[in-house]
């Protein structure tokens, strides 16, 4: 790939703290401060004509995380406008859009997308009156049935080899192919893209680019990893004390 014009960071952010995974919950109100805190301190990092684009998966805790960070980085941003000296140093925060890339895995059951939750009762939510199945049918289900009977769930499907749907290769795969892509926008501004996304999707995408097929376990709430997009083409991905560079 050619030498990028501009400087392109992509980091991709977990949710912000919800009180359980029982079903599509919000933020709570310690997860909403916990992320405004992060935004203040990302908007003193800003580059002088920064573009920030905001994507979030469907999910309402994504979504509020993503509408948190956007009004916190906007105030912000324009607060500090009034100290630039040309309209071209100032900062451009989007209103936060639904990227379907960061979705969570794609796990099936009777035929029927649904998303990693924590009871029977959630799951029987997300399938068709007409199913046919019961709480106690999905209890006796095998993926899960070790996925609600394992101290960390996630951790039970990023190690298992066939999930009824994505294991965590193919959804660390979609996540990569996903942020390679945001290099090719030839943009001559400065970028910044916060990708606010789910536990297991970071979590596979990091034992498998960051740490040699080792599970690193669960990020924190609001946590990132950092793709910075180098002038050789090149992109490193950085997470804590790790770093990697990769094509």
């Amino acid at each position: 790939m050619s030498e990028r014009p501009a400087p392109l960071m992509i980091q991709l952010l977990r949710h912000g703290r919800v009180a359980s995974h029982r079903g599509d919950i919000p933020v709570t109100e310690e997860g909403k401060q916990e992320i405004a805190r992060l935004a203040e301190a990302l908007a003193v990092r800003l580059l002088p004509g920064e573009e920030v684009i905001i994507l979030h998966a469907a999910p309402r805790r994504a979504s509020e995380t993503a509408q948190v960070l956007y009004e916190v980085l906007s105030r912000t941003c324009a607060a500090r406008a009034s100290e630039m000296t040309t309209s071209e140093q100032r900062i451009v925060v989007h209103a936060p859009r639904r990227n379907d890339a960061l979705r969570t895995p794609d796990l099936y059951l009777a035929g029927t997308r649904v998303e990693m939750v924590s009871s029977a009762a959630a799951l029987l939510e997300q399938l068709p009156p007409d199913c046919g199945l019961s709480a106690e049918d999905l209890g006796r289900h095998p993926f899960w049935q070790g996925f609600w009977n394992t101290p960390d769930r996630i951790g039970y499907w990023v190690r298992l080899a066939d999930p009824p749907g994505e294991d965590s290769l193919c959804a660390a795969r979609r996540l990569w192919t996903f942020a390679r892509s945001l290099a090719d926008d030839l943009s001559r501004q400065p970028r910044r893209y916060l990708c606010v996304s789910h536990s297991p999707l970071l979590r596979a995408f990091l034992r498998h680019y960051l740490f040699d097929g080792v599970d690193p376990g669960e990020p924190e709430y609001g946590e990132a990893i950092d793709i910075e997009n180098q002038t050789d083409g090149t992109f490193c991905i950085r997470y804590r004390q790790r770093q990697r560079v990769l094509t």
